[in-house]
């Protein structure tokens, strides 16, 4: 798998070769003119800069093997090393009369390809600088210069100084475009298998539901049948044990109902519901089944009076959420605010606090902050009411406890003079 820094590291190695090829062009460059021209004579700082690359870039190629990983800006370093050393070779041959001057667009599209928007500018502007500086400073070579030069700089430099700004600027821009939607294009891609594989996952646990649901569909109504003939006889358990524990089979095998239908309900329709009375009556059923709950519900009183649309699989994640809270408190706090376009659901427990590993932003499934839970309940909310344009996100509350908020996007399916009989 490709990380950030492996491509790092690849882009440093790729441009050792480069430095290899650039080098050995100035190499055969100088031994055509020493050939074409015997009398001219060669800096010795020259022969010491093309020595001193050599020895950096095999440096360069050893570091690449090394396990300390290497970030952008070591890389944005040794393309400001590049620009520098060729700033200095081209000012002992010619400066920017020397053809090789163009090579100031390599380091600059490499930057444009591999680094972030800031440094990349930078390199651009840097390499701009050296070229405009080797127009005025330089060692003439005879062999480049013009047969009849004029006392101020040359149309024809100026042109190539001229070409390579407007080129520079180019590249700089479209690359950086280029690079900036293939980015973004991977982080879909990464996306998208994220989302196929929690696919995966939900389509595994809704057969593995439907089939547990029909195995134990047998062995609660016999279990049901027992209770209700032990109530009658009285024996054993007293009579509000006996109709705690058939309440308690009723709600198994309602939920056992919910899971055989569940394939209908994510199939369904949204349905439209005015916000203040879908939430109500949503937490009242969530209450009957959860008596040892002590919720406080509180409306916005400034939220406006609309119907929305909720698709029917929201009551069942928001309420597991509610059934999380209540499984660490029973006091549970439930607060709502919404306008025309989203709601915002607070839920509050006062448990020990739900904790996370870090760098985890999602549930998963296997991990659950009980020591008995698999993590299926919040995996499951969590995946509907994304489903559904929402987020759930939870977080310490101040002064213990968790809170999980969940913000869902509202679309409005009847204005508010239309809703009066709804209330």
């Amino acid at each position: 798998m490709n990380t950030p820094g492996s491509a790092v590291r690849h882009n440093l190695r790729q441009l050792t070769t480069i430095r290899y090829i650039v080098l050995g062009a100035f190499a055969m460059a100088l031994i055509g003119l020493a050939a074409g021209f015997p009398g001219q004579p060669m800096p010795i700082a020259l022969l010491g800069l093309l020595a001193l690359f050599v020895a950096l870039n095999l440096w360069t190629r050893h570091r690449t093997r090394l396990a300390r990983p290497i970030s952008e800006i070591e890389f944005f370093g040794h393309l400001l090393i590049d620009i520098g050393g060729l700033s200095l070779l081209l000012y002992f041959t010619g400066g920017a009369t020397n053809p090789l001057v163009s090579y100031f667009l390599v380091p600059v599209s490499i930057a444009a390809a591999t680094l972030t928007r800031g440094p990349s500018w930078a390199v651009t502007g840097i390499a701009f600088l050296c070229y405009s500086l080797l127009l005025i400073w330089y060692r003439p070579v005879p062999a480049l210069l013009p047969a009849a030069e004029h006392a101020h700089v040359n149309l024809h430099v100026l042109g190539m100084w001229a070409n390579f700004a407007v080129s520079a600027g180019l590249i700089s821009y479209f690359l950086l475009n280029m690079a900036a939607e293939l980015r973004r294009q991977q982080q879909d891609l990464a996306r998208r298998r994220e989302e196929q594989l929690r696919d995966e996952q939900l389509l595994s646990v809704a057969t593995l539901a439907a089939g547990a649901a029909h195995e134990l569909g047998t062995p609660l109504n016999t279990m049901k049948l027992l209770v209700d003939g032990a109530r009658e006889d009285c024996q054993g358990l007293s009579n509000s044990e006996l109709h705690t524990l058939s309440r308690q089979l009723d709600r198994c095998r309602d939920t056992l109902r919910k899971l055989v239908h569940a394939g209908d309900l994510r199939h369904s329709k949204p349905a439209a519901h005015e916000v203040r009375s879908y939430l109500r009556a949503l937490v009242a059923s969530w209450q009957v089944t959860r008596p040892d709950a002590d919720p406080r519900l509180d409306l916005a009183p400034g939220g406006p009076t609309l119907v929305a649309e909720f698709h029917p699989t929201l009551a069942p994640a928001i309420q597991n959420l509610l059934d999380n809270a209540a499984d660490a408190s029973a006091e549970v706090h439930i607060d709502a605010r919404w306008d025309h376009d989203r709601l915002e659901l607070d839920i509050r427990d006062f448990g020990p606090g739900f904790r996370r590993p870090r760098g985890d932003p999602t549930p998963q499934l296997g991990r659950s902050s009980k020591p008995e839970g698999l993590g299926l309940g919040l995996f499951l909310s969590h995946a509907t009411i994304e489903r559904c344009g929402g987020t759930v996100t939870l977080t310490p509350a101040p002064g213990g406890g968790t809170l999980t908020r969940i913000l869902l996007p509202l679309t409005e399916a009847v204005h508010e003079t239309q809703i009066s009989g709804d209330r």
